[in-house]
């Protein structure tokens, strides 16, 4: 069998492989929703800010597989984050939007690093930090977890900045739509001012807990479905 005809045999195999790829990967933000509610029940309650030694250890104590669990499911799913985003980015290359996909490469990028950062501070506590006997150290990285809390708001807002405005300029969402995803930009921002010392706006407040991690999880739904009405990325993966 000569070259040319071994390449033409095979290209339809190349072909659909990269149509698979491509469509997993679009795929990923809804397997990344979806385990991200899972991993939400998990975890439970967590301590709040200004937990004393002597109650971090009796709550890691009691709970500390299923923090470690957590913490590797967790760990898990920023994957499916990170893949999500690198086909947000390769789709809105392909429309001419290098830009925002370039930002939400970048976005995702501080994203995940904090992330990353905060679960590992989750999993130390359980693991043996918080049973220690240095509560001290103990109460000071469970303040520094909400602390990290608060300021993964900023990526999270430009990573949902990124999409919002590389997919409306690219023509793939309506004028209601983008206003929509402004509103959640600009309460995503909001989010990283949640310092005070108790109440609705405080790290461990229900803004913080709450209503900024819904805000990405729904915008990841809403980009998902767009990314999956469009034909495969022409570059494929």
């Amino acid at each position: 069998m000569s070259a040319s005809t071994t390449a033409t045999a095979s290209s339809p195999s190349a072909t659909g492989q990269r149509a698979m790829w491509d469509r997993q990967w679009r795929t990923a933000g809804i397997q990344f929703v979806v385990f991200s509610i899972i991993i939400a029940f998990i975890y439970g309650d967590l301590p709040q800010v200004g937990a004393s030694g002597d109650v971090l250890a009796a709550f890691y104590g009691a709970h500390r597989t299923r923090i470690l669990i957590g913490s590797t499911l967790a760990g898990l799913n920023l994957l499916n984050l990170l893949w999500f985003a690198a086909s947000l980015r390769n789709t809105l290359v392909e429309a001419g939007q290098e830009g925002w996909g370039t930002a939400a490469t970048a976005s995702s990028t501080a994203f995940g690093a904090l992330y990353f950062l905060l679960i590992t501070v989750g999993a130390a506590l359980a693991y043996s930090i918080a049973g220690s006997g240095n509560g001290a150290l103990a109460s000071g990285l469970n303040d520094l977890a909400w602390a990290l809390a608060v300021l993964i708001s900023f990526p999270r807002a430009m990573l949902i900045m990124s999409g919002v405005f590389g997919l409306w300029r690219a023509g793939m969402i309506s004028n209601s739509l983008f206003t929509a995803g402004v509103v959640a930009v600009v309460l995503g921002v909001l989010g990283g001012t949640t310092w005070m010392s108790d109440g609705f706006w405080a790290p461990d407040g229900v803004f913080s807990r709450f209503v900024s991690p819904i805000l990405l999880l729904v915008w990841v739904v809403v980009v998902s479905r767009v990314l999956l009405t469009r034909p495969p990325a022409r570059a494929g993966w």
